[in-house]
């Protein structure tokens, strides 16, 4: 969680980065530029579900009159450090670091407007031949996360929560990202690894097999990621925040449709984005491998009762809610919250979905670059 410390400190740090810049006026050619807190630390075809839009034979992001821009952050915390200060306009919410910080500092001001991410996407992960099989397994062992600061701390706690074991005593150790991280999983220097599905497909990338444990029940059913705005800015840039959102829509269902052209896409987009190392074989089957997951993650369940792009449930919050204050021994925090209409809202949705859906489909199927 966040602590006043930790925000001032964040706050602070992003201070002194002077690309941030211009904040919520942050314009170019006429177009409201939305910077978008990046805690990957780096831009890559990972992306594609949001960059393909960008591309002059589509125009997603500029029929709205917006552009995004991707800032790279070090984690979950300073993304959303840097939406609160004005340093960054929008940041993808883990919901176990967000709900303890609104808690804690309200004026944060910060709202889940879209939810980009309705399945959840959260993964452990263990050598094939590890005795390991369960998430209930983990009790009395070292798990690897990405850093200090990273949201798998917060997504294992959950899952310890929903099976009634305690969470003061995981021993987390931070073990990087890719190869890193594999190789600690391969040398048993960590019996597990939690993290996101494309950071798992990374291990998986470069080399690295890995046995993925099931999710509790309950925690398998939550939504894994929502972009968070301003509250201020819902009210006063209320038409550029839906008009990214839309675009966003819109790219994510152009991508799940046709993958592969939303890879080439992001790559002509971004050139630099491309590994110097590989054959451009070795790159495709690399971000293949780690979107294959994703994609299904980003779109929704087909059980689902809400369909609409972006949605949030009032109901999966309360559950998130009520998680939350488990996991992090915080019996109050329903309470310090009060209505969980200051922390989620649907208010943009309906705006969001006024598009074409069958369009976008149809040209995803027939485009070429």
């Amino acid at each position: 969680m966040i602590h006043r410390r930790d925000f001032i400190q964040g706050a602070t740090a992003l201070a002194g980065l002077g690309a941030f810049g211009a904040g919520l006026s942050a314009r170019a050619q006429g177009k409201r530029v939305f910077r978008a807190a990046n805690p990957v630390g780096v831009v890559d075809a990972q992306q594609a579900f949001v960059t393909c839009g960008r591309h002059p034979k589509l125009r997603y992001y500029e029929a709205e009159g917006v552009d995004i821009e991707y800032v790279n952050m070090s984690s979950v915390n300073q993304s959303l450090v840097s939406v609160a200060t004005g340093q960054a306009d929008m940041a993808s919410l883990a919901p176990g670091v967000f709900l303890p910080a609104m808690a804690k500092e309200p004026a944060l001001g910060i709202v889940a407007a879209y939810n980009w991410l309705p399945r959840n996407a959260n993964v452990v992960v263990v050598p094939p031949d590890s005795p390991i099989r369960s998430i209930a397994d983990l009790k009395g062992r070292k798990i690897g996360i990405r850093n200090q600061g990273d949201g798998g701390i917060v997504a294992l706690q959950i899952m310890f929560t929903e099976l009634g074991l305690p969470t003061s005593d995981i021993d987390f150790i931070a073990v990087g990202d890719s190869g890193v991280a594999g190789t600690a999983l391969s040398r048993r220097n960590v019996d597990a690894v939690v993290t996101y599905d494309t950071a798992a497909a990374r291990i998986e990338a470069v080399g690295f097999p890995l046995r993925y444990l099931p999710l509790p029940p309950a925690y398998a059913k939550l939504s894994a990621g929502w972009f968070g705005f301003r509250r201020k800015d819902l009210k006063d840039d209320r038409k550029n925040v839906v008009g990214i959102c839309r675009a966003i829509a819109k790219s994510t269902l152009f991508a799940h449709t046709n993958l592969a052209r939303a890879i080439d896409i992001h790559w002509a987009l971004y050139p630099e984005s491309k590994s110097k190392s590989k054959s451009d074989e070795e790159s495709r089957k690399e971000i293949e491998t780690i979107l294959g997951q994703r994609k299904e993650n980003l779109i929704r369940r087909p059980d689902d009762s809400d369909q609409r792009w972006g949605a949030s449930s009032l109901q999966e919050w309360k559950t998130i809610i009520d998680i939350a204050a488990k996991s992090t021994n915080n019996p109050q925090l329903a309470q310090q919250l009060g209505d969980p209409a200051n922390v989620f809202t649907n208010e943009l949705v309906d705006e969001i979905n006024r598009f074409d859906k069958a369009e976008v489909m149809r040209q995803a199927r027939e485009f070429v670059l």
